[in-house]
Order: structure tokens, then sequence, then C-alpha cells
């Protein structure tokens, strides 16, 4: 039996598999980089071990230094989680080395299924040969045969380009996992992720456990995922099953896996991958069948025999990925402190418990209140999984959930979330991988309502002076007071009752104002607004939505102290590296890429933002930088900017427009979605 589990992890997953641990009574271990020292992670666990660094290449991805923290710790078992080294095969051969238990798949499986070509290989199926393509075989994909997450995935839609598409995704590959090995296989253009979750013991039983649709994607990586994916009639799914138990078997699989394949519109099934490990998204069949399992990846780890046949699926489930990114400036990622996190009382964290029954909202975080979303590691903060009888209920629950949560910090993906949920297009079950490159204009934009919340700040402000101040000024004649947030000005006057009134918004009311809570008739509905000041950022939060509000500044700068053709850091990250012949004095072509910057796992291209001269350099390759550092500066001369294009609204400024995200890293803590 397994005493004491190593979780080979960070953040959420290694939360979560600590609650099935202390379930079961047994005790755990927590690895940390230095930047991780006061994670949650590190806080729940029963022990902990520092991995001197703060990067995952000098951390999270020395399976030497993880085993030797297991001995030091006297774990017995080693848990992968669902990141960095869970699919190493040689990983898991050290563990076992060790005299460690592996709660995970037999290293020749891993092995078997790593690479994409030799698992297409296992299945029957080939891969397209690029020397042979023409132009009736496009669009193609270029995918990486190890690794995922989209570094090593191109799309090519024209055979001129394929040559160059192919070095890149090698170089990319060989960069990211080691290995320069590439594919290609046909693009589906609006396609279906569905994937079938398995699970096998040692004894000869493969379970598979119903189906999942993960379609909802930005850049190859999931966003939303259901289970039991909509609209597949029987057949197909007794189809999918079935490949996916001939894939576990056909590597002697042992433990929780994940087969993924890509419907087509004609109704076609194409293999995609065997992800050999736990997937972020199993929150969702713990749902539907009332099962924890990691709590069976560790019975299998101990040689239990699983049941024939598995439980009975019932209801469906539905799981959101809050993740700090700004979806409205290329999904670039958002760092800071998670000043609050809270989600109505209905909501809980962890799976079934013993009888089965699980949570009808749950919450699955890596930060609690406080906590600081850093630069080195993905921005996932938190699942959220709603469960109910129907897809439209279960829909219904999490939106519900996500709109009434409290999300203080860094700016995130929630508003996204719950207009994809409510989309006639996801209600309706109309799912394909092309879903935000349709709809993302309409799913961003400003939520309405602001002007009102920017109306509950202000007065919420003014009841706390006036609370401060003690009353005395309620004696004075009323006069005007004005306070402002970004776009909008509110004016308003103390009344001699001790309330407030507004100056030139007919049709709205003040009912009740108090410092952290304000109440507004309007048009004859009245709405209550909580509101929290955070000083640099006033949080708004109502049934009707939230509201991130910036105060204006008494005295604002008089002038923008950024230089002209300054290229600011968008975000806190590290410099990769420059182009090529990047030197101070260079001449530059509006376009031209300057900078490579990494952050939180994304790779983030800064451009020219016009022809001139490259007039001076900051960016060194490894130097870490802040959010709003100077990188660059490009000078214009008279000449060039006569002659170059009138700028849109979409490159007005450099700090706006020099970041194009070009790759997204394998998700630190997550699967990939092909």
């Amino acid at each position: 039996m397994i005493s004491t589990v190593l979780v080979a992890g960070r953040g959420e997953i290694a939360c979560r598999v600590f609650r099935t641990c202390r379930r079961l009574g047994i005790s755990t271990v927590a690895v940390h980089s230095d930047a991780d020292a006061t994670a949650l992670h590190v806080r729940e666990a029963d022990a902990a071990v520092r991995l001197p660094g703060d990067t995952p290449a000098e951390t999270y991805l020395r399976g030497e230094a993880i085993v030797e923290a297991a001995l030091a710790a006297g774990a017995d078992a080693v848990h992968p989680g669902y990141g960095f080294l869970s699919e190493n095969a040689d990983f898991a051969r050290a563990v076992a080395d060790a005299g460690l238990v592996w709660i995970g798949p037999p290293a020749d499986a891993i092995e078997a299924m790593a690479s994409k070509t030799r698992a297409k290989q296992l299945m029957g199926l080939t891969s397209l040969d690029p020397d042979s393509l023409t132009e009736d075989d496009l669009p193609v994909l270029v995918k990486a045969a190890a690794g995922g997450g989209g570094r090593g995935m191109r799309v090519v839609r024209s055979l001129a380009l394929l040559p160059a598409e192919l070095a890149a995704a090698r170089s990319e590959a060989a960069s990211a996992f080691g290995d320069g090995e590439v594919f290609v296989e046909p693009y589906i253009e609006a396609g279906r992720h569905v994937e079938v979750q398995i699970l096998a013991d040692a004894h000869g039983t493969v379970w598979a456990l119903g189906t999942r649709d993960c379609s909802l994607q930005r850049r190859h990586q999931k966003v939303i995922e259901e289970s039991p994916a909509p609209g597949l009639g029987p057949d197909l799914v007794g189809t999918l099953h079935a490949q996916a138990v001939a894939a576990a078997r056909a590597v002697d699989y042992r433990g929780a896996g994940t087969v993924e394949f890509l419907l087509a519109e004609d109704g076609h099934t194409h293999f995609l991958e065997m992800n050999t490990r736990l997937q972020v998204e199993h929150p969702v069949t713990e749902a539907v069948f009332g099962v924890d399992l990691v709590a069976l990846q560790i019975a299998v780890a101990e040689g239990t025999a699983l049941p024939p046949q598995p439980p009975t699926a019932d209801g469906h489930a539905v799981e959101a990925r809050l993740y700090a990114e700004d979806p409205s400036s290329g999904w670039t990622p958002q760092a800071g402190r998670l000043h609050e996190l809270s989600f109505p009382a209905d909501a809980a964290p962890g799976g079934p418990d013993p009888a089965g029954n699980a949570p009808r909202v749950r919450v699955d975080a890596g930060y609690a209140n406080g906590d600081v979303i850093g630069v080195h590691y993905d921005p996932m903060i938190a699942k959220v999984i709603a469960w109910a009888p129907t897809r439209a209920e279960a829909v219904r629950r999490l939106a519900h959930s996500l709109r009434r949560a409290r999300v203080h910090g860094p700016v995130t993906n929630r508003e996204l979330l719950v207009a994809s949920l409510e989309h006639p297009d996801f209600t309706g079950g109309l799912l394909d991988t092309a879903f935000y490159e349709r709809n993302l204009a309409e799913l961003t934009r400003p939520a309405p309502g602001e002007e009102h919340a920017a109306v509950a700040a202000a007065l919420a402000h003014a009841a706390g002076r006036a609370g401060r101040f003690g009353g005395a000024w309620r004696n004075l004649p009323s006069t005007d007071q004005v306070k402002g947030y970004g776009d909008h000005e509110i004016r308003y006057r103390p009344t001699r009752d001790g309330g407030f009134e507004l100056v030139d918004r007919p049709g709205t009311r003040v009912v009740r104002a108090e410092p952290h809570r304000v109440t507004l008739e309007t048009d004859g509905v009245v709405r209550h607004y909580d509101v929290t000041d955070r000083g640099d950022t006033v949080y708004v939060d109502s049934p009707t939505g939230a509201y991130a509000l910036t105060p204006r500044p008494r005295f604002p700068d008089p002038q923008d102290r950024a230089e002209p053709g300054s290229l600011l850091a968008p975000m806190p990250g590290t410099v990769v590296r420059l182009g090529d012949d990047v030197v101070e004095g260079a001449r530059v072509t509006q376009g031209q890429p300057l900078v490579w910057l990494e952050a939180m796992k994304m790779e983030h291209r800064i451009v020219s933002p016009a022809s001139g001269t490259l007039t001076a350099l900051h960016a060194v390759p490894g130097r870490q930088v802040e959010v709003g550092a100077l990188l660059a500066v490009v000078t214009e001369t008279a000449a060039e900017a006569a002659a170059a294009p009138v700028a849109d609204a979409a490159t007005e400024t450099a700090t706006e427009t020099a970041t194009e995200t070009v790759r997204e890293a394998a998700h630190a803590q997550e699967d990939t979605a092909s």
C-alpha cells in the first residue's frame, strides 16, 4: 500500500491530487521552484522540497532532482500530474529504478505513444509524404511528433510555403521538446475535437469512460470542455470507444489516459494521438461517471483490479478554464496579485465523495486570495466545472457561477467564458475548433452597464469619505462633486439627509450608498453593486456583470513620457532573442521582428512600428523585463513618415501593436489539444 505520494507538478493539479490523497489517508509531498516557494500547492502539502531556480528547465523538468526529492522526503510513490514530466518515459523508468511506485502507465507505453508518428503506425495509420503533396492536398498541418501545445505546428495553405514551414516547425520542435521530428497530415478546417477517457488495470480490464468534446480552443489549446460530447449517435460513440480501447491494448496500457480524435464535417473520424496521462478536463468525466480518477490511478498502481464494467454515466458536465489573459488583446497573458477569487456558495473544491456524489459546481484552483500570478508558468488560475441532469442546465449553471464569481486581480478571460457559454452556437451544440476564429470579436465586446458600475464606484468612494470625516460636511451647502473612471465622469452632490443625488443622469436614482455596496434604481429597476477599492483598480460586482475600473488621477500627467517610436514590453517576461542583424544604428522596416519576449509559456514577437533607424536597443537576451520596460526605440525620418501608410486603429501605437503572438508553448500544467 502506498503511504506517501510526491506530485511531480505544481499548481492546480498538485492541489487536486493532494485532496484525493488526504481522503485516502496518504501523506503528500510537493516540489517547488523558488518562484513557487509560497504557492498554494506548497501550502497544502504535508511536506515540500525546494528545486533551486525559477524556470521549468531549472526545476520541474529535472527528473533526477524530483526523484532525489521523493527519496529525501520519504515518499514511496510519485504521481506525475499532467504536465512537465508526465509523459516522459525516462522519468517513469527513473522513478521505478529508485524503488518508488510510478502512478502512471508503463514506461514502454509512454514511449510507444510519445511520438505521434509511431502512435499512428500502431493504429495502422500513415502520414502524408511532404515530397509528393499537390495543391489538391491543401491545406495541411505540419506537427511536431513529440510534445504539443501549438509548438512545432503550422497550417500550410500554399506549396511554396511548405519548405519554410517544415524547417520552422522542426526548429521549434527541437527547441521545445529536444526532438525535431515533424509530420504532415490533412488540416480539417472546422472539425470537432472529441476524446475518450480510458482507464486500464494490470489484469486485462480497459474501461472507456464516455466521450468529451474539447472543440472550443484558442491556439490549439482547450478553453471549454464537456462530457458527453453532444450530438454523437450511439454507433459513432461505439466506434470511438472501440478505437480507444484498441489503442490501450496495443501498448499494454495501465492507468488513466486519453485517446483523441478529430471529427470532420462529413462524419469521418481521424485519430490524433493518445495522451498517456491524466488530462486537465478529467473532472467532467468524474462528474458524469461519479468516479475519482486519481483514486483509481492510485488503486491501479497498487495492483487493484478494476470491476469488469465501468460505472454508468449520469447527466452532463461542462468545464471552463479561467486564465489570467486578455482575449481581446491577442490572448496576452497577465501577471499580478490575485486579490480575491471566490464563487457562489454552491461551488466547492474537489471531486466526488466516496459515495460518488459530486458537487454541482466544482472549482479546482491553483491560486488563493493574495497569491501572485507570476511570469514563469502557465496563466491558468482555476477550472470551474458544473454538473446537471441535462446539458442545458449544466451550461446555465456554469455561466451563472462564473458571472457571480469575484475575480479581483489581473485581467482574465472570465467574461469571454460567460459569453461563450451563452452564445447560440454553443448552446445549440454547434461546436468546432474554429469557434473563436469566427466569434472572438463579438465575444470580447465591452460588457454593457459599465457606466452604472462607474456611478456605483463613485458613490461608494463618496460614502467612504463621508464616513471618515464624520459627516460634518453635511451641514454645508450642496456642491457638485466629480469622480472619473476611465471614460466615465460621474457628477453627484450630497443631500442633507446623508445621501447622494446624481447630476445630469435622468432616470437613475441613488437608493442607498455605502462604502462597499451601492443600490441604484435605473428606469424603475433596482440593482445592487458590490464595490471593492484596491487603489489602482476598483472592482464592481453585480448580477449583470463584473467590472474593473481605473480611477482617474486627480492631477494627470500632461504628456506621454514615452519617446515616439518606443517599443515597450506589453507584459513582464524574459527576452528570448533578437532578430537578425538587430543592433543599434541598424535600418529597420515596418513590421520587421526585432525582439522575442517569453512570458507565461508564450512567446511574443515584438515588431518595428515603423521604418527607420534603431536608435536605442535595451533588450538583451536572457534579461527579465517588467511590463512597460523600454525595449528599443525606432526613429522614423521625415521622408519615411510621409511615405508610410496611414495607421489604422489596430496599428496606432507601438505599445499596442508591436506584440504578435507567434506560438504558444506546451501548457505547463495541461494537455495539448492536438
